[in-house]
């Protein structure tokens, strides 16, 4: 299972700012990215009508030159 949350680093922790589905123990995979990216300000200015699971799916598949991204 996929999902999204937001979280706030403190302290050298993430903590996430709503309850994750999994128990302790529990091995997951994560992956970070800022909110100060540009994608993520861009989002919704398109007009995108999918949900942002499918979002996410499509710019994981996006591969972006970092010298290129203003």
């Amino acid at each position: 299972m996929a999902i999204t949350v937001e979280a706030i680093y403190e302290n050298g922790v993430l903590k996430p700012s709503e309850p994750l589905p999994w128990k302790d123990g529990d091995k997951v995979r994560i992956a970070v990215s800022s909110l100060d990216s540009p994608i993520l300000k861009a989002y919704g200015i398109m007009g995108w009508k999918g949900t942002s699971a499918e979002l996410d799916r499509l710019l994981a598949e996006i591969e972006f030159d970092e010298d290129e991204v203003p």
